[in-house]
């Protein structure tokens, strides 16, 4: 971590001060439904024999303090990033030529890649596509520089199960909360203006995107027409379920859409693909298999880790998805789009595929504020570039500074510092399999202060942030509903709809190198703006 450049903060409280703010925190959590599942691991089933037990969320105690510059900047480029990965995902021929260095080392991704040619062998049916996506941010500040202006730089890109929008938005509402009824002490001097917490519009804003693809699906093809839902694919049990009905909640009782939950491993029991050119795919629900709903949009909440594949059907219901008419979010190739490896072909320096992708509908300047918020990114192959990461990687001193990262979602996947050569080395002498890692620059975060609430206990001391940008984005491929192959990686398709989507700010103890909240490692958080 690099030297504090924040006010000193949060001010100290009285044991009675702090019982007043758990207490409060405690019962709006759940009176709100900031909350999640118990662990298993932390309840037994005899405790909780019907599942009805919930728990407060993992919290901070305060918001924590985050640049103003840094804050709005992040918002303010989301539109771009999500028109750039709209680009990428349909570009198929570029995207084939980063695939084919992954296949052979990844099977994860070459099985996601073959349910892509499945599909195209038989024809694309849906031409939209639907992103919500996030862009995850550091504050950085340059050591050898302690005078220069702290910027962002992005730590990875989300483009499937994207998640924490429904508790991103209701933790912001608890501190404002907080602040409201007195329960947070005042700083002295009064450095922190606390009406300075943005208003975070995520569950509107990634609800109301739902529903705009929703509409773009067009009436029901069914003959006769059947009522229109939309699938949430998710696992089963779900601690995080209280963040998913944050956003279908409203699509039920806002948009009056049907809206159900699926869990990935019984895809194939509930649903069906019609045989006509259509391929229209139908639903009925477990609990009442008379009804039979056309799906309009399939998000998923699960499949982006290889644990959710455990059989070839994993793989048949992936793919039995991806042939249907129904919207994806996202489609295959967009998920494809969000590996570690695209990042790495756009943050590598002097490589040229940003502004390839973004000339078009972009600035020169709002380019190169989009690179600016790169940190170095290496491949390890057989490039200049890759053979100058591999020698940082191997050595004890120089690979202190980095981190290396699989194409893999979900936390818990990464090593750091002098933990890479004993890594690489037991990959074996065969550089072939480290090619399905990236070597990243890490990110140095300016000192900071807070609390954590996390399963009862309450945990103070330094601290990272990293905050996270949502988008929402609407796209036409460039393929057609008939089943063409116009999508073949070429300029075709455009952008309907973009926009930023909210925020999300995620803390975890400056000691922890992991920082996914349902992963164990961090809390959820909101933003108290300061000028630094």
């Amino acid at each position: 971590m690099g030297a504090s450049i924040y006010p000193d903060f949060p001010p100290k409280t009285t044991l009675e001060q702090q019982d007043y703010l758990l207490s409060n925190i405690k019962d709006w959590s759940i009176l709100n439904g900031l909350a999640i599942r118990p662990s298993t691991s932390l309840l037994s089933t005899s405790t909780d024999l019907s599942g009805t037990l919930a728990a407060t969320a993992p919290v901070t105690l305060y918001p924590s303090l985050f640049p103003r510059a840094c804050f709005h900047e992040a918002r303010a480029i989301q539109k771009a990033y999500n028109e750039l990965y709209a680009a990428i995902a349909r570009d198929q021929n570029w995207l084939r030529q980063i695939v084919q260095q992954l296949i052979e080392v990844d099977d994860f991704i070459a099985s996601l890649w073959n349910v892509h040619l499945e599909v195209e062998k038989e024809g694309y049916v849906q031409n939209l596509s639907l992103g919500l996506f996030r862009s995850d941010y550091m504050v950085h500040t340059d050591p050898a520089n302690p005078d220069s202006k702290p910027t962002i730089k992005q730590v990875e890109f989300n483009t499937i199960a994207s998640s924490f929008g429904g508790l991103s938005t209701k933790v912001s509402q608890l501190h404002s909360y907080l602040n409201e009824i007195a329960a947070y002490p005042p700083t002295s001097p009064p450095t922190i203006a606390y009406p300075s917490f943005p208003a975070n519009p995520c569950i509107e804003s990634l609800s109301h995107g739902f529903s705009t693809a929703h509409r773009a699906y067009g009436p029901s093809k069914s003959s006769p027409s059947l009522p229109l839902c939309i699938l949430f694919i998710v696992t089963v049990p779900e601690s995080n379920i209280f963040d998913q009905l944050a956003l279908s909640t409203p699509l039920q009782t806002a948009y009056e859409i049907p809206t159900f939950r699926l869990a990935f491993s019984a895809i194939l029991d509930h649903t069906t693909v019609s045989s006509n050119k259509h391929r229209i795919l139908n639903y009925s629900p477990p609990h009442s298999p008379e009804m039979s709903y056309e799906v309009s949009l399939v998000y998923f909440r699960a499949g982006y880790s290889p644990s959710h594949y455990p059989s070839s059907a994993s793989w048949d219901a992936r793919l039995h998805l991806e042939r249907s008419a129904a919207i994806k979010c996202p489609s295959i190739l967009t998920h494809l789009a969000g590996s570690k490896k695209i990042q790495q072909e756009l943050a590598t320096p002097n490589s040229p595929h940003l502004a390839n992708f973004l000339s078009r509908t972009s600035s020169a300047d709002l380019i190169d504020r989009i690179r600016n918020t790169f940190t170095a990114i290496y491949p390890l192959d057989d490039t200049p570039e890759g053979q100058h990461a591999i020698r940082l990687a191997t050595s004890a001193k120089d690979s202190e500074g980095y981190v290396l990262k699989p194409q893999r979602e979900g936390g818990g996947n990464n090593v750091y510092g002098s933990k890479i050569p004993a890594f690489l080395a037991g990959l074996g002498d065969d550089q072939q399999r480290w090619r399905s890692h990236i070597l990243m620059e890490l990110i140095k975060p300016p000192t900071l202060r807070n609390s954590i609430l996390r399963n009862g206990e309450v945990q103070s001391g330094e601290v990272i942030g990293e905050l996270g940008v949502y988008g929402v984005c609407l796209w036409r491929n460039g393929h057609d509903e008939a089943g063409g192959k116009k999508n073949g990686g070429d300029a075709d398709g455009e952008v309907l709809e973009n926009w930023e989507a909210g925020f999300l700010l995620r803390t975890k103890g400056s000691e922890s190198e992991e920082g996914g909240v349902a992963a164990g490692f961090g809390a959820v958080d909101s933003p108290c703006l300061v000028d630094v």
